[in-house]
């Protein structure tokens, strides 16, 4: 069962043009694949009773190097999936031996969090797939796409708006995606803040407000992500129970 509140996408066919990207690909062995992670504190409700309304699917994305997956490990000790110590020692979802070796994500990596709505006291369900950046592994992220309503979309204010920004920003609206803007690494020397509060909520059209500032390695801000994942992301669509099984496999453990 909790192989089935997880899901990761673990396909590597996308082609690839850099020669030193297809040999990562080749590294990536079976038995690195991710194993199955606690969904935090709250899970005395069953899975049932999470109802599609207080699901939220989600993903973080970004251009190479802007805090990804530092920021996802921070919303799992946030929530309470990880220790401080888990997170601190490594890259809790870049778990692949190549990874941790190289210092990138090349394979999606997801997660189930459950958090407390401190204004209602209710529980959500949020599902959280942390992408790679690189352009040579976009395939990744389009399919982590197609299982969420909504992205976080994540930029470096030290750096601004990259390619892969835009990329993944535009794949997103094709997907009638909701969009939340995340300013990260606001305690950088050079970090541009006003500037990348103008440039992101230009791009997306926003009040510069709704603009989330965030420094995953400080902690600073960080309690204002998932209060504005479960406010700014819709749920799954409703469905009939009933009806017989569809879904996009994604990954399995067995």
């Amino acid at each position: 069962m909790l192989a089935l509140r997880r899901w990761a996408v673990r396909s590597l066919s996308a082609p690839l043009r850099v020669r030193s990207l297809a040999t990562i690909a080749r590294d990536v062995k079976e038995d690195e694949i991710l194993t199955p992670r606690t969904v935090g504190p709250y899970m005395s409700e069953r899975l049932e009773e999470f109802k599609p309304e207080r699901i939220r699917n989600f993903s973080i994305v970004a251009h190479i190097d802007h805090g990804k997956s530092t920021l996802a490990d921070r919303l799992l000790e946030t929530s309470g999936n990880i220790s401080r110590q888990e997170r601190e020692s490594a890259q809790f979802l870049d778990n692949l031996k190549v990874e941790r070796e190289r210092g990138i994500t090349v394979k999606a990596q997801t997660a189930s969090m459950v958090h407390r709505d401190p204004k209602t006291g209710e529980t959500f369900m949020l599902n959280l797939v942390d992408t790679p950046g690189h352009v040579d592994f976009s395939y990744e992220v389009n399919r982590s796409l197609s299982a969420c309503e909504g992205v976080l979309l994540l930029v470096d204010c030290s750096q601004g708006i990259q390619a892969q920004t835009l990329a993944t920003y535009y794949a997103a609206k094709e997907r009638d995606l909701h969009v939340v803007p995340v300013l990260t690494k606001i305690d950088m020397p050079h970090a541009e803040v006003d500037d990348s509060i103008l440039s992101l909520s230009s791009l997306l059209d926003v009040d510069p407000d709704e603009v989330l500032l965030t420094s995953a390695k400080s902690g600073e801000g960080i309690k204002d992500v998932l209060p504005a994942v479960v406010d700014r992301l819709p749920p799954p669509v409703e469905c009939d129970p009933n009806a017989p099984l569809r879904c996009l496999l994604v990954d399995s453990y067995y």
